[in-house]
């Protein structure tokens, strides 16, 4: 079966109050009280999108009704369908991941592959220098990958550089669920020689691990939207790195995302409670607040 790759475009979302009212309905109570905490509307928008596209995926694909899905997270953070009994039988074997940053939240998945996915927008340092944020994050990566970054070119194409390498830290970091426990200067990756862009998917990256490379680890490359880079880990479930295994079984091309509109997130939805209209209240403000402090700046 081929792997789901799912796309939401969430910063030129702007929710309805219908819209965000019934999001909110359909996500566990948790989950949506999780997000009325987040400070910032886009935070909110992002983590929505996040828990709508994994609904989806269990309910689409795994045959869950709406209702009867329960996501949990792991003590490393990682989601996981929590009442497999509810599962139909071409559920076994599923493995799913999110990332949501900048404009996009993004979802991978496989049957039978460990997943994990990132994604990250190129920007500038916000309160830094490019050199000084690279100083910041030296231990981040190996000396080998910190040489191919500042060869790159200007400092934008540098940054451009860093964030791929960066994604393809994070992808694998998520994919074995160890969180910040792992040191990062443990994976070293070997950019393929193919160029990225928009709607091209490559696979010829590699990765050394302890300075050994990984011939079990696939990793997907694309962009979207010009400056969001986004990698995919995929690896068969349940190799020990000593035991010698074969390559992911991966036979058909690498998949591109598949853009979904908000309509799609919730096309199979069902709502899990009744409406609380202060949630739209209390979103409006999160929204209003940075044009109210644009608006002060220009004063």
């Amino acid at each position: 079966m081929v792997g789901v790759r799912w796309a939401f475009r969430c910063g030129s979302w702007t929710p309805t109050r219908s819209e965000w009212l019934l999001a909110a309905r359909c996500v566990q109570r948790e989950e949506k009280e999780r997000i009325g905490q987040f400070m910032f509307a886009k935070d909110a928008k992002s983590a929505m999108a996040g828990r709508l596209l994994l609904r989806r995926l269990v309910c689409d694909r795994m045959g869950v009704p709406w209702a009867d899905i329960r996501l949990e997270r792991s003590p490393r953070g990682k989601p996981y369908l929590a009442n497999p009994a509810c599962s139909s039988p071409e559920s076994v074997g599923w493995s799913f991941n999110i990332s949501h940053q900048g404009d996009y939240a993004v979802l991978a998945a496989e049957q039978g592959l460990q997943v994990g996915v990132d994604v990250m927008k190129t920007t500038m340092p916000g309160s830094s220098s490019v050199p000084e944020f690279f100083r910041i994050m030296t231990r981040q990566f190996t000396d080998y990958e910190w040489s191919v970054i500042r060869r790159a070119g200007s400092e934008w194409e540098q940054l451009t550089m860093f964030y791929r390498h960066w994604v393809l830290k994070e992808s694998f970091i998520k994919a074995i669920g160890t969180g910040l426990a792992f040191n990062l200067q443990r994976a070293e990756f070997h950019l393929s020689p193919e160029p990225i862009a928009d709607g091209k998917v490559c696979r010829r990256t590699t990765m050394h691990l302890d300075e050994e490379e990984e011939e079990v680890w696939t990793f997907e490359e694309t962009v979207l939207g010009k400056d969001h880079h986004v990698a995919v880990a995929l690896r068969p479930r349940h190799t020990v790195r000593s035991v010698p295994a074969p390559p992911p079984a991966i036979t058909y091309p690498p998949p591109s995302f598949t853009f979904l509109s908000f309509s799609d997130l919730i096309s199979m939805a069902t709502p899990l409670f009744e409406e609380d209209s202060a949630y739209w209240e209390n979103f409006q403000k999160k929204a209003e607040a940075p044009e109210r402090q644009r608006l002060t700046a220009t004063v």
